[in-house]
């Protein structure tokens, strides 16, 4: 019974990936189409999310109320709800790399599998600067 969180971990994550293939989240091209709002604007990243936001919305809520996830394993939300400066620097350069490479982490990985030309370069930078973000920002303790 050990085995079963990784092995649902591993099942959702293959289940992940191959949505965000098929949905187009994971194309670079695609993505840069969707943020070029002044150009050849592409809306169809919209309605995906849209769709997740509406079948993870319920889940978020039900998780909320509970103490244990099905297979036992703790549930942890965030509780701090501040908006501070490190919150607001580190969304601008989330949206910046997101602009510029037309990848976020997600799809980064899932593009790493396919061994797919600048995904092992996004992955190795995004590495170094999460690790770079825990040496001048450390984590706040309570």
């Amino acid at each position: 019974m050990r085995f079963l969180p990784i092995l649902s971990a591993f099942a959702f994550g293959l289940i992940f990936g191959a949505g965000l293939v098929l949905s187009g989240m994971a194309d670079p091209d695609r993505v840069k189409a969707f943020l070029d709002v002044t150009g050849a604007w592409n809306p169809s990243l919209a309605l995906v999310m849209g769709g997740a936001i509406a079948v993870a919305a319920p889940a978020f809520y039900l998780a909320k109320r509970r103490r244990r996830a099905v297979l036992g394993c703790g549930v942890a939300a965030p509780e701090d709800k501040l908006i501070d400066t490190k919150l607001v620097l580190g969304a601008a350069i989330f949206g910046l790399g997101w602009g510029l490479a037309g990848i976020c982490p997600g799809p980064g990985v899932v593009l790493l599998g396919f061994g797919a030309r600048g995904a092992f370069i996004f992955v190795a930078t995004m590495i170094v600067g999460a690790r770079l973000a825990g040496v001048f920002a450390p984590p706040s303790v309570p």
